[in-house]
């Protein structure tokens, strides 16, 4: 598999709790270059307190090898001129490193913390890349541009606001996914998906891929380059007698993903709906300590992959090494020791043989 770092280094999303690697976004460009010193294949960046696009630009110019995604960038808050013009400079800068990662934020974000007006997300998205590629092909061909649809309506090209052709104009697109209808999308329209971390190897197996492959037989469109870039929950420690608390952590994570309705469907592919449910309800009365108790080690270990640093690369190989091309995953660097032992695991994640079957 190919192997992608979140900066920093053994940042994870916490679930409820504050980050204890928070990024820091004037140290970017130093670990990037530390994320290509240690032979990863990329870097990826996300979109929560700070702009994903500026920190891949610092990433692209502190790095020669690494490839740049964002994972994710939101899509809707944005118009689409705006995230293709960003994509389009990224490439350019990259020398064309640089995959768009998109996302459709739940219902609540969208209206109160954007206040947009909501819209089903799965045709939404498929119309804004759509959008986007429209407007790429426009500036790169020189025009026409007619985006006509549902949200969106452009067809201005001016050529003083107009990008010039750049060397490597085809820039893939990934989305987020959990559900079936945007893994469908993705099919259609995308070149990969970034499955949320709840998407077990089975679920996407199952669920995700023959989505995937529903919507791609629409436009009789071949699969064999679509990616699957995986973001495991992991719990891993030097020694045995250290996992707990990275287990504790990865609990409340999970307590906290099985609480969001939009994740329902990957709970209840494993027979956890109810659980889910229940999860759901803690949350709006606000008794939040009192779900990471609620999950028990049977879902837990459905859901984590767990294990010591010399284990865990082997472990998560097994997991996932049918269904990703891709697998997200570092450890907090305190150390140079830390730092020789990360360069093993993703050493060994690298050198496995992706087992992964042509998706078609």
């Amino acid at each position: 598999m190919n192997v992608e770092a979140l900066v920093p280094l053994g940042k994870v999303d916490p679930g409820l709790r504050g980050a204890e690697v928070p990024l820091d976004i004037s140290r970017v460009a130093a670990d990037a270059r530390l994320v290509e010193e240690m032979g990863y294949d990329g870097l990826v960046t996300e979109e929560i307190k700070d702009d994903p696009y500026v920190a891949i630009a610092l990433a692209a110019q502190a790095t020669t090898r690494l490839k740049l995604a964002t994972a994710v960038a939101l899509a809707f808050p944005r118009s689409p001129t705006i995230t293709a013009t960003s994509a389009w400079s990224l490439q350019k800068l990259s020398n064309g490193r640089f995959t768009l990662g998109l996302g459709s934020q739940v219902k609540g974000h969208i209206q109160r913390r954007f206040g947009m007006v909501w819209s089903p997300p799965g045709p939404w998205m498929r119309e804004y890349v759509l959008a986007v590629r429209a407007i790429w092909a426009a500036w790169q061909n020189g025009g026409p541009l007619d985006v006509k649809g549902e949200h969106y309506n452009i067809n201005l090209l001016v050529p003083l606001f107009m990008p010039a052709p750049i060397e490597h104009p085809n820039i893939p697109i990934h989305l987020a996914a959990l559900n079936p209808y945007m893994c469908q999308v993705a099919g259609e329209v995308a070149d990969g998906i970034r499955p949320h971390p709840v998407c077990t190897a089975k679920y996407i197996n199952e669920v995700m891929l023959p989505a995937v492959r529903k919507g791609a037989s629409k436009i009789s469109r071949k699969l064999d380059s679509f990616a699957v870039c995986v973001k495991p929950l992991v719990a891993t420690a030097p020694e045995h007698i250290q996992l707990e608390k990275a287990i504790e952590n990865v609990r409340a994570r999970l307590a906290f993903y099985a609480s969001t309705p939009a994740y329902a469907a990957a709970f209840e592919a494993h027979g956890f709906g109810a659980l889910a449910e229940e999860l759901a309800a803690c949350s709006r009365a606000r008794r939040w300590e009192e779900m990471p108790n609620l999950i028990t080690d049977e879902v837990l270990h459905i859901y984590a992959t767990i294990g010591t640093w010399d284990e865990i690369a082997e472990r998560l190989h097994a997991r996932y090494g049918a269904v990703a091309t891709n697998v997200e995953f570092s450890i907090p660097i305190t150390s140079t020791e830390d730092s020789s032992h990360l360069i093993k695991m993703v050493g060994r994640l690298r050198r496995r043989q992706n087992s992964k079957e042509n998706l078609t």
